[in-house]
């Protein structure tokens, strides 16, 4: 009984080759987490697996030691399929600090880099190709990747990519891989889609599930500000000044992930952004430059909620709210990782307060409304809300009032608005 409970703690138990475990012992990985222990022996007899468990959990050693393990000892290749570009680049860093030591070879398949060297890394017959959908279907179509050698399949943050809207290019490589293959799916959450998939395309999965769908970190504690649109960024600036560390800020959209960047600097804070309108090398720098201390603040859209594995972030604020409750879920399991302790702060608008419920729903909890503290004057150039903006700014375009208002409200006659008020004037920002 006591030997078992040891085995439990450690990676020896689970089927690990020998040669594997010391290269874990050298790079200081003892303990497995809950994900790895359960995946691990269930992926190394070669079964395929469902695992539910939230990012932060180490799915990337539950499916890469058994991909490496199985390589190591016979002819075949992996192909591990990822939403994002960042999520991409991690996994090929964690599998080269486990498989460089026995010869593994990748190939990274991702947007925004040429295509050339991609090409070159195929040519050298790498033994795990790590692949965003879009770009693997660009390889396809151009004949310059076949897929016929894969025996593992791993469809990793699989929900993520059903919400980008991936399935028709999931279905495509699903279509183009061979049907005799082990195939392993790790998701956050079970939605329709994916049951369908591993209806489809598995055989016999074995369900692990660490936690249930919208449980969020254990050690992260969770806040709420009711907060008008135009007192946002001034409540941004008193919260920056009295959190020290380092500080993942998440917003609905690109365009806002620039403007909050931009006012952070403002604030003077070391700020970055990374989103869709970044290149793979301005993310690659952002995310850097993050890590190694160089920027405090990191400003990110939801492309980054589940692509940005930092040790040590102190808070994560979600300056929007995000479209999906889900992704709540993700954005706030950037802190409090590894079992440390971290805080999630939400601006809520007082329009917003049916989201938040949702949320509450979603994981299972309460979220504790705290009582907006007093906040600086606003800054110069600062983005005034819609109900300050209509006293400050005509409504109507041009400064025009509508004709049908009357001559006694000094709208001027203009025989091509007669009967009916001129097109309004709308300020997109």
């Amino acid at each position: 009984m006591q030997h078992h409970s040891q085995s439990s703690i450690t990676f020896h138990g689970l089927g690990i080759a020998p040669g594997l475990l010391q290269i874990l012992e050298k790079l200081h990985y003892t303990e497995p987490t809950p994900i790895q222990r359960q995946a691990i022996p269930i992926a190394i007899e070669g079964k395929d697996v469902v695992g539910i468990a939230q990012t932060g959990t180490g799915k990337t050693l539950a499916f890469g030691i058994p991909i490496i393990q199985r390589l190591a000892r016979e002819k075949g290749q992996g192909l591990v399929l990822l939403p994002t570009r960042e999520l991409a680049l991690q996994v090929d860093e964690e599998l080269h600090k486990i498989g460089h030591p026995l010869g593994l070879k990748t190939a990274v398949l991702i947007g925004g880099t040429s295509l050339r060297p991609q090409i070159t890394a195929i040519s050298r017959s790498p033994h795990v190709i790590i692949a965003t959908p879009g770009r693997l279907i660009d390889h396809l179509n151009q004949k310059t990747v076949r897929l016929e050698k894969v025996n593992i399949l791993v469809l990793d943050e699989a929900d993520r990519m059903l919400d980008m809207g991936f399935l028709p290019q999931i279905k495509k490589i699903l279509y183009a891989v061979p049907k005799e293959r082990q195939t392993m799916l790790f998701s956050a959450t079970l939605p329709s889609d994916i049951v369908a998939i591993a209806l489809h395309n598995m055989k016999l999965p074995i369900r692990v599930e660490i936690a249930p769908p919208g449980t969020t970190v254990e050690r992260v504690t969770q806040e709420i500000f009711i907060v008008r649109k135009d007192a946002k960024m001034r409540l941004l600036d008193k919260i920056l000044g009295e959190y020290n560390g380092s500080t993942l800020i998440f917003t609905r959209t690109k365009f806002g992930a620039k403007r909050v960047a931009r006012a952070v600097r403002a604030m003077e804070h070391n700020a970055a952004e990374i989103h869709s309108n970044r290149s793979l090398n301005q993310r690659r720098e952002a995310l850097d430059g993050f890590k190694s201390g160089k920027y405090r603040v990191l400003v990110a859209t939801d492309i980054a909620a589940r692509g940005i594995d930092v040790r040590g972030i102190e808070l994560v604020v979600n300056y929007d709210l995000p479209s999906q409750p889900g992704d709540y879920v993700h954005r706030i399991g950037r802190t409090a990782r590894a079992g440390a302790e971290g805080h999630a702060i939400s601006f809520v608008q007082p329009e917003e307060q049916r989201d938040i419920r949702e949320i509450e729903r979603l994981i299972r909890k309460n979220l504790r409304i705290s009582q907006l503290p007093e906040l600086p004057p606003a800054r110069t150039g600062e983005a005034v809300s819609p109900s300050t903006a209509s006293r400050a700014r005509p409504r109507y375009g041009y400064g025009r009032r509508p004709h049908h208002l009357g001559r006694e409200h000094g709208a001027p006659h203009h025989p091509r608005s007669f009967g009916r008020p001129p097109r309004p004037f709308y300020r997109f920002r």
